[in-house]
C-alpha cells in the first residue's frame, strides 16, 4: 500500500492506472467524480459493506490484484483503512490522501458530474 497526495504531477505520471471511487452515490452527485474513474461504493449510507462484492468489483476493474490502482474517497480516511486491508490481501493499492477534497483544492484532476 502506498499513500500519495493527488497532485497534478502524480496523476500525469500514473496515466492509465484505474481510479476507483469508493464513496456513496450521494457523494458522487454532490462533488462529481474524477473523469474516467470507476464508482464502487464500499460503505453505504448506513455504514454497512459487503467485502466479497467489493473485492469482486475491484477485480473486475483491475484484472489481477497485483495490478496497481488508485483509491479515492472524500478525505482519504476510508481509503486509508480499506487500502491497508487490501494490501494485506495482496492488492497493489495506492491511497489518494486528502481524497476528492484535496483534488478540488489543488485542481489537480478533471472532475466531471456523476450521471448515475
Amino acid at each position: 500500500m502506498i499513500n500519495q497526495y493527488p497532485t497534478k504531477e502524480y496523476f500525469e505520471s500514473q496515466k492509465g492506472i484505474p481510479i476507483i471511487d469508493i464513496r456513496t452515490q450521494g457523494e458522487w452527485y454532490e462533488t462529481g467524480i474524477l473523469k474516467g474513474s470507476h464508482t464502487v461504493t464500499f460503505f453505504d449510507e448506513m455504514g454497512q459493506y459487503d467485502i466479497d462484492w467489493f473485492l469482486e468489483s475491484v477485480l473486475e476493474i483491475i484484472g489481477d490484484k497485483k495490478n496497481r490502482f488508485l483509491l479515492i474517497c472524500r478525505t482519504g480516511s476510508r481509503t486509508g483503512q480499506i487500502s491497508q486491508y487490501l494490501a494485506q490481501q495482496g492488492f497493489n493499492t495506492i491511497n489518494l490522501m486528502g481524497g476528492i477534497y484535496q483534488v478540488q483544492r489543488e485542481n489537480s484532476y478533471q472532475i466531471v458530474p456523476f450521471l448515475g
